[in-house]
């Protein structure tokens, strides 16, 4: 069923949802209760949160792949292909009609953003409370083109924010506004559904696709937009909070370090990001994305994964399924294929190096073997694999801007071809499909009493 917004996701998966009831802080302490429960697989709702009387903090919403499944209106099994398909089904968004949730209590020019929202700070030496789950909206000054994205935000007080814009394409529209000597008009959404938050992370370009009608097509309804209260925009009427405001012209302050999603800190001297108002529900829900979690993991794993086995499949024959690994930051890939010749693994290794610089290491599998498992994996490559034989390396490839083992902004690239070269000799011991099936139907028996 399509979820309007975040409210409407929780109340279908309430028996997926732990509360915690106890008074906990958002320095430090939500972060590391999201860390200590993520392999749970549960999503987590803070409803007593130390300072904010009015507001609760949801996370781990991707943690489990079911529940992103869920999301989607579908189920783990057809998540990949429901994601493709709906994806390409475009759709326009509406004006809310009336006053939006989000305008339920609006704040002009505020003078202090941490006494409105719980932001939180995720790791011992964070220089401060950063935004990680907001979603980035803005236009293009010259054409008008609209876009939006994941950015994070680093508090830097006041009003004031950092915002990290590495990617495309809110950094050309701030390059295109700086060159006329003007702001950029942003807002920032927080408690989005989730389908929303996929379309955020897709990637698009600068002349992609409109993320706002994508967003549309995942959630199978078009998002609901209002006009802002200080800034030209229009912005999602069903978020549970919104920041709007202005990035200034030719303005830097330094930003971090931040614990990034490779596990490490990272800094950067980014624009700074002017709040001119906040925008909230009365009994908000802010959203946390803690980085470095099977929460990014899973979230990667969709937009970013799903994405390039899409395009795999549309330039290369036998390709079955993509994972990135999970605790790889999306720099390793699980590709599982149907009965390529040697050449052609090679040959699907460079494709997938070739269209995410993100990756540096591809492991290539035949489709018996689950992607998904560690150990159907690892058995893959303990027995199909050869060094000698079956190791593609790249040098002299550009590296990840956020990988630690990058230097000079140079790297390497590696390929694992793990399929089975002798299958007729190496038939896999199985036991009878009959038997199997009995089987099943003895664990279904003892479970149901």
């Amino acid at each position: 069923m399509p979820y309007p917004d975040l409210r409407a996701f929780l109340a279908d998966i309430e028996d997926d949802v732990l509360h915690i009831p106890g008074e906990i802080d958002p320095k430090f302490e939500i972060a590391a209760l999201l860390r200590q429960t993520q392999s749970e697989g549960s999503a987590i709702l803070c409803d007593n949160v130390k300072g904010y009387p009015d507001a609760r903090v949801i996370g781990n919403l991707f943690s489990s792949r079911a529940r992103t499944a869920k999301a989607l209106g579908t189920d783990e099994d057809h998540l990949n292909e429901t994601y493709l398909s709906a994806k390409t089904r475009h759709a326009e968004p509406i004006i809310f009609d009336g006053l939006a949730p989000v305008k339920e209590v609006v704040h002009k020019n505020p003078t202090d953003i941490l006494e409105l929202l719980p932001i939180l700070t995720h790791y011992e030496k964070d220089a401060g409370p950063y935004i990680t789950s907001g979603v980035v909206f803005a236009k293009d000054p010259v054409s008008g083109r609209r876009a939006m994205g994941i950015h994070r935000m680093m508090v830097h007080g006041g009003n004031r924010l950092g915002i990290f814009l590495a990617n495309p394409p809110l950094s050309v529209y701030l390059a295109s506004a700086e060159q006329e000597g003007k702001p950029l008009e942003v807002a920032v959404a927080l408690g989005l559904d989730a389908a929303t938050i996929l379309a955020a992370v897709v990637k698009a370009g600068s002349a992609g696709p409109d993320k706002v009608e994508i967003a549309g097509g995942l959630r199978g309804l078009p998002l609901e937009l209002t006009p802002a209260e200080t800034i030209d925009l229009l912005i999602p009427a069903r978020a549970e909070v919104v920041i709007e405001g202005r990035v200034l012209p030719g303005e830097r302050m330094p930003e971090g370090p931040f614990g990034e999603n490779t596990g490490y800190y990272f800094s950067d001297n980014s624009p700074v990001f002017e709040a001119t108002a906040v925008l909230h529900r009365k009994d908000f829900i802010y959203s946390a994305l803690c980085p470095w979690t099977t929460d990014v993991d899973n979230l990667l794993s969709l937009a970013a994964g799903t994405e390039l086995l899409g395009q795999l499949q549309a330039q290369a024959h036998g390709i079955c399924d993509l994972e990135l690994v999970t605790g790889t930051c999306g720099f390793t890939a699980i590709i599982s294929v149907d009965s390529l010749k040697v050449s052609d693994v090679r040959r699907t290794i460079m494709l997938a190096l070739g269209m995410d610089r993100r990756l540096k290491s591809v492991t290539v599998v035949d489709n018996d073997v689950d992607i998904r498992s560690p150990r159907e994996v690892a058995w893959a490559m303990a027995t199909r694999y050869q060094p000698d034989r079956d190791t593609l390396i790249l040098e002299n490839m550009e590296g990840y801007v956020i990988d630690p083992s990058v230097q000079g902004g140079s790297g390497s690239n590696i390929g694992f071809d793990a399929t089975l070269k002798n299958r007729d000799e190496n038939p896999m011991i199985a036991t009878p499909a009959d038997a199997d099936e009995r089987a099943r139907q003895f664990v279904l028996q003892a479970r149901s009493g």
